[in-house]
C-alpha cells in the first residue's frame, strides 16, 4: 500500500480515508489464516541464539595472549557493533559454565564470502577458562556460543566524535574492534587510545593497533590530496608501568596524561566522550580523574566490571566470611540439589563448579541473565554494577555472578 503525502492538514485529517483503504484490504484478503510472523523470522534468523563456531586459526598476540579466529559453521554472524562482546557455552571438567570475551576483530570482518570473528585471550597468571583456552582448545575445535552482547560501542546520537579510550591490559580487546572499524572506513569517529602495559615486549595486539594508525593516515593522506574530507583517525599511546628502556610515556594512565592526550588541560574540554576498559584498580583511579577532570557521567562509559577474583578489593564485603563455607540448596522447577558454596566466592561459581547450568554473561551484575530467587537465607550482593532493579531488590531476586553467601541459602534459578 502506498499513501501519496498531500499536505499537513489533509493528511492529519485524513485518518478516515486510510481507515477505509485498511478496512478494503482486511475484506479483500484471504480468510485463511497467516500464523506466520515474517518479522519474528527475520530476526531469528539474524540473531539465532545459540550456534556453533569453528576455530580456524589460533595466533600469538603477545608473548602472554593469544587471538582466536572463530567461523560459523551456518555460515551466519549475527550483526554486532565494535565493543560488544560474545559469550561461550563450555563444558571443562566436572564444571559446566559461560564466560564473555569481547570481540578484537571488526565488524566488516564479520561480512563478505569468509566471515569470521575473533577473542583476543590474555593469560598472564593461570586461571581457570583462560588455561582451557591455551591448552585444550586447537584449531578444528567447534565451539557453542552467542553473540553479541553489551552497550559499550562508539553511538553518534549519544557519544562525541572525538573518543578518548583508555586501555589497561586485556581491555584494550575492544578498542582493537573499534580500531580496525575506523581504519576500514566503516565508522566515523576519531580515536585516541591511552593504553597502559607493563613490558613494551608484551603489548596485547600492538601490531594490530600499529596497523589501524598506519592505515587510518594513509587513507586520510589519499583523501586530502584528492581534496575531499579525512574520515576517523586513530592514534594510540603507550604507556608503560615496568620497563626502563622505554622511551615514550611511563607510569600510569593518569589525569595529567588524559588531560595532555585530549586536549583538557588547563581547563579546556572539548566536546569528547571518554570510554575505560581494565582492571578494577585501573578503573577506580580513571573514576577519579574523570571526578577531578568534571566529566560528567554521560560523557565517561566504561565496560562491564566482572567481580574481583580477589574479595578483599569488594567494598564492604565481611572479611570475617573469607574461607566460610555453607551449605547451598539450589531449586530449578521441581528438582533440588544440595552443594557446597564458598562465602568468598560468587553463587554462580558454586554453580559451574557442581554443573549446574547457570546463563551468566557480564558477570560483573549489570546484565541480568542469573538473575535468581532468594528463597531463605543471607547474601552479600557486591555493590560494584549492582544492575537490579529497585523492585528486585526489594522483593529478594539477585545476580548469581555477583552475590555471595553469607549463611545457607536456598535460591531459585532459571531453568535452561
Amino acid at each position: 500500500m502506498s499513501i501519496r503525502v498531500k499536505g499537513f492538514l489533509k493528511d492529519v485529517g485524513g485518518a478516515s480515508r486510510v481507515t477505509k483503504m485498511r478496512r478494503e484490504m482486511i475484506q479483500s484478503a484471504s480468510a485463511a489464516p497467516q500464523p506466520g510472523d515474517p518479522i519474528r523470522a527475520l530476526a531469528d534468523a539474524l540473531h539465532p541464539g545459540k550456534q556453533e563456531f569453528t576455530v580456524t586459526k589460533i595466533t600469538p598476540a603477545s608473548p602472554t595472549s593469544r587471538t582466536f579466529r572463530l567461523e560459523p559453521v551456518n555460515g551466519h554472524i549475527p550483526p554486532f557493533q565494535a565493543g560488544q562482546y560474545i559469550n561461550f557455552y563450555l563444558t571443562i571438567g566436572q564444571s559446566t559454565l559461560t564466560r564473555a570475551y569481547s570481540l578484537s576483530s571488526a565488524p566488516y570482518e564479520a561480512q563478505g564470502d569468509k566471515p569470521f570473528v575473533e577473542i583476543t585471550i590474555r593469560r598472564n597468571v593461570s586461571y581457570f577458562v583462560p588455561d582451557y583456552f591455551f591448552e585444550q582448545v586447537k584449531e578444528g575445535d567447534v565451539l557453542t556460543a552467542a553473540m553479541p552482547f553489551g552497550q559499550f560501542y562508539y553511538e553518534p546520537l549519544r557519544d562525541a566524535k572525538n573518543v578518548v579510550a583508555l586501555a589497561g591490559g586485556s581491555g584494550i580487546t575492544p578498542f582493537v574492534s573499534m580500531a580496525k572499524e575506523i581504519a576500514a572506513g566503516c565508522l566515523d569517529c576519531d580515536l585516541t587510545i591511552l593504553y597502559g602495559s607493563v613490558k613494551s615486549d608484551d603489548i596485547v595486539c600492538g601490531e594490530q593497533l600499529a596497523a589501524a594508525e598506519r592505515a587510518c593516515f594513509e587513507r586520510n593522506a589519499g583523501l586530502i590530496a584528492a581534496g575531499r574530507k579525512s574520515g576517523g583517525q586513530v592514534r594510540v599511546i603507550h604507556i608503560m608501568s615496568d620497563d626502563p628502556d622505554w622511551t615514550g610515556e611511563k607510569g600510569f594512565v593518569t589525569r595529567e596524561l588524559i588531560e595532555k592526550y585530549s586536549g583538557a588541560a588547563g581547563g579546556e574540554k572539548p566536546d569528547t566522550t571518554y570510554m575505560f576498559c581494565g582492571p578494577l584498580a585501573m578503573f577506580r583511579a580513571v573514576s577519579r580523574s574523570m571526578e577531578e577532570m568534571g566529566i560528567t557521567p554521560r560523557r565517561f562509559r566504561h565496560d562491564v566490571m566482572a567481580q574481583p577474583g580477589n574479595v578483599k578489593q569488594i567494598p564492604g564485603f565481611p572479611e570475617d566470611q573469607i574461607g566460610k563455607t555453607y551449605q547451598l540448596t539450589v531449586v530449578r522447577g521441581i528438582q533440588k540439589d544440595v552443594i557446597p558454596a564458598r562465602a568468598d566466592e560468587p553463587v554462580a561459581v558454586a554453580l559451574e563448579r557442581a554443573a549446574i547450568a547457570i546463563d551468566t554473561h557480564c558477570r560483573g551484575g549489570e546484565c541480568g541473565f542469573c538473575r535468581s530467587q532468594l528463597l531463605t537465607g543471607d547474601i552479600f550482593v557486591s555493590p560494584l554494577g549492582d544492575g537490579r532493579r529497585r523492585e528486585d531488590k526489594e522483593m529478594g531476586w539477585f545476580h548469581a555472578c555477583s552475590s555471595y553467601p553469607l549463611s545457607d541459602l536456598t535460591v531459585k534459578i532459571p531453568i535452561i
